[in-house]
């Protein structure tokens, strides 16, 4: 008689899923650009799940795993990014909100992290997955759990109806669809057109009376994934297993069994199962334990087809990009390359700038060039929305990371601000060669009354006369200048992007490389007498916090913190994430109202100004 695996122990799994996946990171700066990196765009969900999203293969973001937590609420939309997990590092995808899609995601590498790859626990509503790739493969080297990572896991709290259309998961020891909680209740979960193969535990897992499995396939084989795999329950794991909670449909889809010598389980934790499976076809034995109900179709063979599914993608690059697979033989299934390195997708672009960041610090950087420019994935660069390119002109920050570009024509100025390097074409280049160190002038002429200001820069500022700064009552701290004007004018020398400029008191005419520019156009040009700080520094994992204001509210620099565009401001209201660093803001008025999810430490403070 065939040993029964160990079970999954949903209660001791669950509270662990409920919290955060540690911050692994070297500095405050370094997790910022993957941990919050959503798209954007809020999608009704009834559109797009009537339409089958295609992108260029060029047309994803790439982001690798560091430990981080990415957040995916309500109404929001995550698609195209391929998640480089060869890192040994964990990453979780936390979805805590309905009507949201999750689309042409491809996970790259063998997943050695400590955790699911994607967490559900969502108010009511719907949410679309589709065309993701999890097929490489995952061990049990990072995990403390003894089933080690698993793929896919919906908490029993969920409330939402689940959708996995064109998804590959492959090779995960502790399941790969985890949805039985849909037992629960008011849940759903529809596999349609999935594949999946030598997942531990079990493949496709469910139990309420609204799921179903359609057009889908699982089986297992001796595939050998690497050290950390195999010797508990990975081989043993079933292509079908059915909870307690109401009939489950099963349709158009094919199972087998492997060393574990049943295709379909209903039943568990001595609770009978239910099953009605209309159509497809099985291979080996079908159990029912507990007194399950399996009731098997006229039109189920027993000769499954375990081709993978038209339309599943079989490599990391062709779900990120959009791509669809034809259906092959799963023994031998070839990838769909990714062609977006190829030199007919450059478009004349021949020369690559790469931007290689360093652990130490961030360096911030500008450049132009007197042809075309593009972001570029080169080298393993990846592409960010935080990016700015104003026709030949780019500016950017990196820190762990690197960016890249393609451009035609040559490099005519190049500013960096710490300690990362540029390389051209394979060759490291030195900043002092291509044009000024600080390209771009900024004058402040006094109207005849006593005037103080402020400004900051992204790179680095300096007065352009030769006169010692402190003879012209001038401070310069870095990024800041702080100085005075009457009847005179002041000019000075920066790199980077101008991001603010405060006229304190009187009337100054502000010009910026020869064009006068309005003050109130960059920055917080009023002084906000209080400030809130989010310290997550002491904190044991990232925490999340959002809060609303009766007055304006700014981002700040104060007591050293960052400032990051992924933290956002609409209007009144903020919402923001911070790990191991600080985040601040001015604000006017009160905090109306504020929410915290973790344990950073939280400041306000009132009238800091005048102290």
């Amino acid at each position: 008689m065939a040993r029964e695996p160990s079970e999954l122990d949903t209660d001791r799994f669950a509270d662990g899923m409920d919290q955060s996946a540690p911050e692994n990171g070297n500095s405050k700066l370094l997790h910022r650009r993957s941990y919050m990196k959503l798209a954007g765009a809020t999608t009704a969900v009834a559109t797009a799940f009537g339409t089958s999203a295609s992108a260029d293969s060029s047309d994803y973001d790439v982001i690798r795993a560091r430990g981080q937590v990415i957040n995916i609420g309500r109404g929001e939309t995550f698609e195209n990014k391929l998640i480089d997990v060869s890192t040994g590092n964990s990453i979780l995808l936390n979805v805590t909100g309905a009507n949201s899609v999750i689309r042409n995601i491809g996970f790259k590498g063998l997943y050695r992290g400590d955790q699911f790859l994607i967490s559900i626990n969502a108010g009511r509503g719907d949410i679309l997955f589709e065309n993701i790739y999890m097929g490489d493969g995952a061990t049990k080297e990072g995990s403390s759990f003894v089933h080690g990572p698993g793929a896919v896991f919906m908490h029993r709290g969920s409330k939402a109806n689940l959708t996995f259309r064109r998804c590959n998961v492959q090779g995960f020891p502790n399941n790969g669809f985890y949805c039985s909680n849909t037992a629960s209740g008011p849940s759903s979960v529809h596999f349609d057109t999935c594949f999946g193969k030598n997942n531990g535990v079990t493949t496709f897992r469910c139990a309420s009376g609204d799921d179903v499995i359609e057009n889908c396939v699982a089986y297992n084989d001796n595939t050998d994934y690497g050290p950390g795999y195999g010797g508990y329950t990975e081989t043993n794991g079933r292509p079908v297993w059915v909870w307690n909670g109401g009939t489950v449909t099963i349709r158009d889809s094919n199972f087998a069994d492997g060393p574990y010598p049943y295709a379909l389980v209903a039943g568990a934790n001595g609770s009978p199962g239910s099953v009605t499976f209309k159509s497809g076809g099985y291979r080996g034995n079908i159990q029912r334990a507990s007194g399950s109900t399996v009731s098997i179709g006229d039109d189920v063979s027993t000769n499954p087809d375990l081709s993978i599914p038209d339309g599943v993608p079989t490599s990391a690059e062709a779900a990120a990009s959009g791509a669809a697979s034809t259906g092959t033989a799963s023994s031998s299934a070839e990838p769909v390359e990714d062609d977006s390195d190829d030199d007919d997708s450059d478009d004349g672009l021949e020369n690559v700038l790469l931007v290689d960041g360093d652990d130490s610090d961030v360096t911030r950087y500008e450049f132009n060039v007197d042809g075309e420019l593009e972001p570029s994935n080169d080298e393993g660069a990846t592409i960010d929305d935080a990016l700015e390119i104003d026709g030949a002109l780019a500016s950017g920050v990196v820190a762990n990371w690197k960016d890249a570009f393609r451009f035609s024509g040559d490099l005519e100025q190049l500013t960096v601000d710490g300690p990362g390097t540029v390389l051209v074409n394979g060759d490291e280049v030195d900043p002092a060669d291509y044009g000024e160190e600080l390209p771009h002038v900024l004058e402040v002429e006094g109207q005849g009354s006593p005037t103080s200001f402020e400004i900051t820069v992204e790179g680095t500022i300096d007065i352009a006369s030769e006169d010692d700064p402190e003879d012209e009552a001038t401070t310069i701290s870095g990024s800041t200048v702080q100085s005075s004007v009457t009847d005179d004018s002041q000019t000075f020398r920066f790199s980077g992007a101008l991001t603010d400029v405060t006229v304190i008191d009187g009337e100054a005419t502000v010009s910026l490389d020869g064009d006068q520019i309005d003050p109130a156009d960059y920055g917080d040009h009023e002084l906000l007498p209080h400030a809130l700080v989010i310290d997550g520094t002491d904190a044991d994992e990232p925490s999340t916090y959002s809060f609303k204001a009766s007055g304006s509210v700014v981002k700040s620099e104060y007591q050293d913190a960052s400032i990051d565009d992924e933290d956002v401001i609409e209007g009144k209201a903020v919402r923001g994430a911070v790990g191991n660093w600080l985040d601040a803001y001015w604000f006017d008025g009160d905090i109306e109202d504020f929410t915290l999810c973790g344990k950073a430490a939280v400041d306000v403070q009132y009238n800091v100004r005048e102290q």
